[in-house]
């Protein structure tokens, strides 16, 4: 039974209690006090008119002082009833009478997927999947939340385990499910859809690492915990350690070097394409990638505009990297790397931080252990003092969304050289976070996405990061010719950065340079990339030294 049921059934169960009991005082007064006597169904009407404000009969004047104090409380008190009736009793109850009755079962399709409780971990799932064309039913126990769904046209069926078990008949025809609820919710909810006999893959999402084997045990295919994977974003973003940006660069010579810029505000080459800019002829460097917006391109054409705060992925020998330093700022190496926020995500960064070996500090609301600088993360004052200026990067993992877009303009503002790696809660967030002066930002739902797509189209891999490998190879059978005749970057999408010859590094090469036999070709590129090289290229003999570079 619905509240607004419950609420009419007590409005008329206690009116006629209230109407008796006004009435037999009003008889008894009039009586002893007026000397007016009056019958019970007499009263009972001056009661029902009184209460209802709809006249008093024949009775209008009263002299002894009581019953005049007895007739005005009671009018008081109908008036208060109306105020008190109509919007908490009525309205609600004409409201559900009205309208649009939500689903209370499975509908009767087949492969669909049954997605349990909406949240920000599968806002991201839903539209995929809607992309996909794949049918989703969402199961919600929460009222208001499934009729915004179905407001939006979301296939949703309300039930709640409080009020009723949950008709799950036609589970059987969907392709998969997933738990978004509550650890023992999820629990509950697996093994009833296991009793109907579904056999198909189901999927929960746990707050605990250690509920995965319990959640297995009661029906789950696998488990995951994506506010862990989250935080492991987070921190590969913030630290090389974890995930270094180049990693092996013994291979590409002594001489040659990869660093990261920024593009800052003052800078020539903001609001400038690649090839206007022409890193390359100017300062010797090449430019293998652009962080832009959280996104990251590899080997970026000419077209692509740079815009102010972007990060550069340059290699070159020391001199083509202090050329390229004089028109974009490197990123700090050194230094702590400030976490704000020590709920369950930003616990879990500083930890695997610290197992890094980086030096942290870490700032919290609360006072508990772990928190070196206890205040509001947005006071300036507080933020300047735990040392955000010269922090190597800074980590956002608040737990709502409006102070991180407010702290993410603030650091900025205060540090507009180091990188800041946000956390948000919605997918849709991450471009306005971005807007702020983000230059990574990672949601749980893009997190839960990844690892559920994965699962249902059977891939066992999920990618975060963004790389990039170096291959050291002969030019054989191209030996002779001009870089610009060979069109490597065209046919493969991998390009020569650089070519060793003798005991030099060139990284300065135009479309007319010509490969000598004896030359190293540095070439770079994605997996794919390196592999199209290699199938475009079988002559050219590839020589045992290999490295990767990874974009985090």
């Amino acid at each position: 039974m619905s509240q607004s049921w419950r609420r009419v059934l007590w409005l008329l169960s206690g009116l006629p209690f209230l109407l008796c009991g006004l009435a037999f005082i009003y008889m008894l007064l009039m009586d002893g006090l007026e000397q007016e006597p009056r019958t019970f169904v007499a009263s009972l009407l001056w009661a029902a008119e009184t209460i209802t404000s709809v006249g008093y009969g024949g009775d209008s004047h009263w002299d002894h002082p009581v019953v005049a104090v007895f007739v005005v409380s009671t009018q008081f008190l109908g008036q208060c009833l109306v105020f008190v009736v109509f919007p908490m009793v009525l309205l609600p109850f004409l409201e559900e009478r009205f309208e649009t009755r939500l689903p209370g079962e499975l509908p009767r399709r087949r492969d669909f997927v049954l997605v349990y409780r909406h949240g920000f971990a599968v806002e991201a799932i839903l539209d995929d999947l809607r992309q996909q064309e794949v049918a989703v039913v969402v199961l919600e126990s929460d009222e208001r939340v499934a009729r915004r769904l179905h407001e939006r046209g979301v296939d949703v069926v309300f039930a709640s385990f409080e009020d009723h078990d949950i008709d799950l008949s036609q589970v059987q025809a969907a392709r998969a499910v997933i738990l978004n609820g509550s650890d023992e919710d999820n629990a509950a909810l697996a093994m009833q859809v296991r009793q109907q006999g579904y056999t198909g893959p189901m999927y929960a999402f746990v707050d605990e690492a250690s509920h995965g084997r319990p959640m297995l045990l009661a029906g789950a295919t696998a488990t995951f915990t994506p506010k862990h994977v989250l935080a492991a974003g987070l921190a590969a973003k913030a630290s090389d350690a974890i995930a270094p940006r180049v990693s092996g660069l013994r291979p590409l010579g002594e001489r040659l070097e990869v660093e990261e810029f920024r593009v800052h505000r003052d800078s020539s080459l903001a609001g400038r394409t690649l090839g206007q800019a022409d890193v390359r002829s100017v300062t010797g460097a090449t430019v293998i990638g652009v962080w832009q917006r959280g996104g990251f391109s590899r080997l970026p054409s000419a077209d692509t505009r740079l815009e102010t705060g972007s990060i550069l992925l340059a290699v070159g020998d020391s001199d083509a990297l202090a050329r390229l330093q004089k028109l974009a700022r490197v990123l700090p190496r050194r230094g702590k790397i400030v976490v704000i926020g020590n709920g369950r995500v930003g616990e879990r960064v500083v930890v695997m931080l610290r197992d890094a070996g980086e030096e942290t500090v870490v700032i919290d609301h609360q006072s508990r252990a772990g928190v070196d600088v206890v205040g509001d993360a947005l006071s300036p004052e507080l933020l300047v003092g735990a040392g955000v200026r010269a922090a190597k990067a800074i980590v956002l993992a608040i737990d709502s969304g409006s102070p991180t877009l407010l702290a993410t303009a603030l650091l900025r503002d205060l540090a507009p050289d180091v990188p800041i790696v946000a956390r948000v809660d919605r997918t849709r967030d991450i471009t306005r976070v971005h807007q702020a002066g983000a230059d990574f930002a990672i949601s749980v739902g893009q997190v839960a996405s990844q690892l559920l797509t994965g699962q249902l189209s059977g891939e066992s891999t999920m990618v975060l990061e963004a790389h990039l490998r170096f291959v050291a190879a002969r030019p054989g059978g191209i030996a002779g010719l001009g870089l610009a005749q060979t069109r490597i970057r065209e046919r493969t999408g991998a390009a020569v950065v650089a070519v060793g010859r003798g005991d030099q590094i060139l990284v300065q090469l135009s479309g007319s340079f010509v490969f000598d036999a004896d030359d190293v070709l540095y070439v770079c590129g994605a997996e794919d990339a390196i592999a199209k090289f290699r199938e475009a290229f079988p002559d050219v003999a590839s020589s045992r030294e290999e490295t990767s570079a990874g974009a985090s």
